[in-house]
C-alpha cells in the first residue's frame, strides 16, 4: 500500500479514535462512567430496581462494545505503523480499498472473514 493510501486511512482511524472518545465523553455527561452514573441513579430511585439493573448492564454493554471499538482502531494504526496494513492476517492477499474505506478496522479480505465468521457461527452458535 502506498505512502499516501496509508496516511489517508490513518488519518482516517485518527478521525474515528476522536469521534469515539467524544462520544464517550459525551455520554457519560463527565467524568464517570456509564455503570457508575446507573448505580448513582439506582440509589436515587426509590423504586424500579429491575429498570435501574437493566440500564445498568446496558451501559456496561456500550462501554464493552466502545472500548472493543479504540483497540480495533488502535490495533489499525499499528498495523499502518508496521507496513501490514491493508493485508488479510490470514491468506495475506491486499484487502480491496473499498473495503478499507467502508471498514478501516478491518482485518480480514472477504473470504476469509466469511470463513472466520461461517466457523464462529458453527463453533458457538449462539453467538
Amino acid at each position: 500500500m502506498s505512502q499516501h493510501i496509508s496516511d489517508t486511512f490513518a488519518q482516517q482511524l485518527q478521525q474515528m479514535r476522536s469521534d469515539v472518545i467524544a462520544q464517550i465523553r459525551a455520554q457519560r455527561g463527565g467524568k464517570i462512567g456509564r455503570a457508575e452514573a446507573a448505580g448513582d441513579l439506582r440509589d436515587v430511585q426509590s423504586g424500579d430496581w429491575a429498570q435501574a439493573d437493566a440500564e445498568r448492564d446496558l451501559a456496561m454493554a456500550i462501554d464493552e462494545r466502545e472500548a472493543e471499538t479504540l483497540a480495533a482502531i488502535d490495533a489499525a494504526l499499528q498495523r499502518i505503523a508496521s507496513g501490514d496494513y491493508g493485508l488479510c492476517v490470514d491468506c495475506g492477499v491486499d484487502i480491496p480499498t473499498a473495503r478499507l474505506h467502508a471498514n478501516p478496522t478491518a482485518l480480514r479480505c472477504v473470504a476469509c472473514q466469511d470463513k472466520a465468521e461461517h466457523d464462529r457461527d458453527v463453533t458457538h452458535p449462539s453467538l
